[in-house]
């Protein structure tokens, strides 16, 4: 049972009822695709949302090199038309627009697309499908370039989302989308990954059948290591032959059958993997408090809440959660009631852990906070085994 991962609170929130939701992943014995049940609808989740993309230097770079290498791979220019599904707070699109290639965001979040706005992005806030489509499609407009990072996992209703992509795409145009690969998330033991916004957890089988489905066909995928191993995939019509399928399609439909991710005993031992990362992970913590040794946390992202929780860890063993978003400081983690303060609150109390939440940027946190050795600090690495370095 689990707090919605997103659901921050205010103080005076604190001393009033959570809901708590079940959070069990269903695997289809037809099609293997992985999915939570929709316990809260999208509306309630990503309405009014507190992940803002930019606050990552990494993604910014990630997404400034994808910019780049798509322009000049696909011909984009003044005449083309990139349009984002999801779009945040424009980090994607501004860097379309600087090169002079028309851009739209499509996002939800009103209070996240302003920050796009702001920007020079515009933005459609509503959610994405074949409805929002058809309209946009009415007034003559076309995707030259469909773009869509981290939210293929975000959708329930997964056909009327591809069905909208097939209607939005310009006869040539392209597809490219990004998630977390159901792969990495099985061998790498990342169970925190699994939380509410990510009502579906992917394999390239599953997303072949269902683009097939509407008529996309994808003729190629990149396995990248963005969010502990992601992949993307660059779809098209099924009637554009310009795009010929590369090997790597093939090649890694073959491993993911190697793998067993087509048979139901692949899932079998995952939830005791899950639960030993628990017992070595409070195990740790409880040694180290009954030593006197004070912890805090960095990052408070999604996955950490799910990790905390499972766990239950809260206040007893983790005294803040330093994030750099302006926009969680002085909130608290749902369900654990942890305070998340500035990182410079670390400098000022030299804990003697540091728990990285976001675990997939441990590079990039480590680099950001190695001054904590200074003081003999050390980092907690949860995922996909525990690690004190």
């Amino acid at each position: 049972m689990s707090p919605l991962s997103n659901s921050f609170l205010r103080a005076d929130q604190l001393n009033a009822a959570e809901i708590f939701f079940p959070l069990r992943t269903h695997v289809c014995h037809k099609c293997f695709l992985v999915q939570l049940q929709e316990y809260e609808c999208p509306e309630a989740i990503f309405s009014d949302y507190l992940y803002f993309s930019s606050y990552s230097e990494s993604w910014l770079q990630h997404a400034q090199e994808f910019a780049i290498w798509a322009k000049d791979q696909f011909n984009l220019g003044e005449q083309s038309l990139v349009v984002e599904i999801a779009s945040n707070d424009g980090y994607l699109l501004q860097y379309f627009r600087a090169m002079g290639i028309p851009v739209l965001g499509i996002e939800p979040a009103a209070n996240v697309a302003t920050v796009a706005e702001e920007k020079g992005i515009p933005t459609i806030v509503r959610f994405f499908g074949a409805a929002l489509a058809e309209e946009f499609t009415a007034t003559g407009q076309k995707a030259s370039m469909i773009v869509g990072n981290n939210v293929l996992a975000h959708v329930p209703s997964l056909n009327d989302f591809v069905a909208g992509m097939k209607l939005l795409l310009a006869d040539d145009g392209i597809i490219s989308m990004e998630f977390p690969h159901l792969l990495q998330l099985v061998e790498q033991n990342q169970f925190d990954t699994i939380y509410h916004e990510h009502f579906s957890y992917l394999s390239l089988h599953a997303v072949e059948r269902i683009f097939s489905t509407h008529g996309l066909r994808i003729f190629d995928v990149s396995e990248l290591t963005t969010h502990g191993g992601s992949l993307r995939i660059l779809a098209t019509h099924n009637y554009n032959s310009r795009y010929p399928a590369r090997t790597s399609v093939g090649a890694l439909r073959s491993r993911e059958g190697h793998a067993g991710l087509l048979s139901l005993s692949a899932y079998a031992s995952f939830s005791e993997k899950v639960r030993r990362v628990k017992r070595e992970l409070l195990a740790f913590l409880i040694d180290a408090k009954n030593s006197e040794k004070s912890i805090a946390a960095y990052g408070a992202a999604a996955k950490g809440n799910t990790l905390l929780n499972f766990c239950g860890i809260g206040t007893d063993f983790i005294d803040f959660v330093a994030d750099v978003s302006p926009h969680k400081q002085g909130m608290f983690l749902p369900g654990t009631h942890i305070p998340i303060v500035s990182p410079q609150k670390v400098f000022d109390t030299k804990p003697h852990y540091l728990l990285i939440l976001p675990w997939n940027l441990r590079k990039e946190v480590i680099e950001q906070m190695s001054s904590i050795r200074n003081w003999g600090g050390k980092f907690i690495i949860p995922i996909p085994k525990l690690e004190i370095v």
